[in-house]
């Protein structure tokens, strides 16, 4: 019989039944043990150094010091991986975007609140969070700034050589720099972050619309969409019904809803879906994205696949690949916070190009008009 060592936890709620609920979770976890609690951010940089955990859950408010400031000392400190409990109002969705800047794996959203007594809605979420979050490799979360966004703004953007490290590196046939161009991107765990360093480095004037499906609750994508706004030079927003697609222009899909495109005459306007049934578990799916827009070929297509759990995106990208010119791009596992959906995505063999996370902006530009 093998003995696995189990990943130590560390739970940081002010409330004693928060605590217990959460503890209660791992009680049957084959990966996972609870090593400790702490009540607010001060007692848990003094447990983390005490008891060195491999993964934290943290809430995001609490008295005395709260979740993000103890996330940022964490991560200048003693780096450790942080899932942060958050609340669904809108200040709460503000912090847990600058958590993710920050440096936190990922986040929950707390079903009715502070404290919630229906906790066990998100356990199963929770659970593997967790799980996941305890085996990602440290030093590609404390790489950013604890007082700063991680992120320049693309005039600040010192360009690097274009780095292509994989053997399966195919450049697209006929690819023509006159034709309409479409760029898609698909992200998950670690997505906000890596977001941030592609999209804040997009020129304004760029001759094509950007649609991204990040995995994230309702509410949060709103969050994520204006925190890039305020970063990034071309215009970034959650995604409405009806939108008409610009050059220049991001669509974040919102939580809850499938992304899709509708053609009218020689435009394109955003369809949000949300009777479609989740795609493993996702709603948005990146799979649907692709899918859906693998029905037209009027136009040419960047695939984008980052960081993030699973195998969303590959299915989606083999429908592209049998329509219309269209280049594939996955990060490099190098970079990944989670190297899931990108390493899915190259087993198709259908990627072009392999790309570090800081080299991705450029890799898209020089596919562009």
């Amino acid at each position: 019989m093998v003995f696995i060592q189990k990943k130590k936890l560390l739970i940081v709620d002010d409330s004693a039944f928060m605590r217990k609920l959460i503890g209660d979770f791992f009680n049957e976890s084959n990966v996972i043990e609870v090593v400790g609690i702490a009540r607010n951010g001060k007692d848990a940089i003094q447990k983390i150094k005490a008891l060195k955990p491999d993964v934290v859950t943290m809430d995001v408010e609490m008295p005395e010091m709260n979740g993000l400031d103890a996330l940022k000392q964490i991560m200048s400190e003693t780096p450790t991986a942080v899932v942060m409990l958050s609340s669904t109002t809108q200040k709460g969705t503000e912090i847990t975007m600058q958590a993710m800047e920050y440096g936190a794996v990922d986040f929950v959203a707390k079903p009715s609140g502070t404290i919630s007594l229906d906790l066990h809605k998100i356990k199963d979420e929770l659970v593997t969070k967790v799980e996941n979050a305890a085996s990602v490799t440290i030093s590609k979360l404390s790489k950013s700034n604890t007082t700063a966004p991680l992120a320049t703004t693309s005039h600040q953007y010192e360009k690097k050589v274009l780095e292509v490290q994989t053997p399966t590196s195919k450049r697209v046939q006929n690819w023509s720099k006159t034709n309409r161009k479409m760029v898609l991107i698909g992200t998950s765990t670690g997505g906000p972050r890596a977001l941030q360093e592609v999209i804040t480095k997009l020129p304004k004037d760029m001759k094509a619309p950007v649609l991204i499906v990040q995995h994230m609750p309702a509410g949060f994508t709103k969050s994520l969409a204006e925190r890039l706004n305020q970063l990034a030079e071309i215009v970034v927003k959650e995604a409405e019904n009806g939108d008409i697609l610009r050059d220049g222009h991001a669509y974040i899909a919102p939580g809850g809803f499938h992304m899709k495109i509708h053609k009218i005459g020689s435009t394109y306007s955003i369809v949000l879906d949300n009777e479609e049934a989740p795609r493993a578990g996702h709603r948005p799916a990146v799979d649907v994205l692709f899918e859906d827009n693998s029905r037209y070929n009027d136009f040419d297509k960047i695939a984008v696949i980052m960081t993030g759990m699973g195998s969303d995106g590959s299915k989606g990208l083999q429908q592209l690949k049998k329509n219309g010119n269209v280049v594939a791009i996955a990060e490099s596992s190098k970079t990944c916070i989670v190297y899931g959906m990108p390493k899915a995505a190259v087993e198709t063999n259908l990627v072009n190009e392999v790309v570090e996370l800081d080299n991705i902006a450029k890799a898209i530009i020089q596919y562009l008009p």
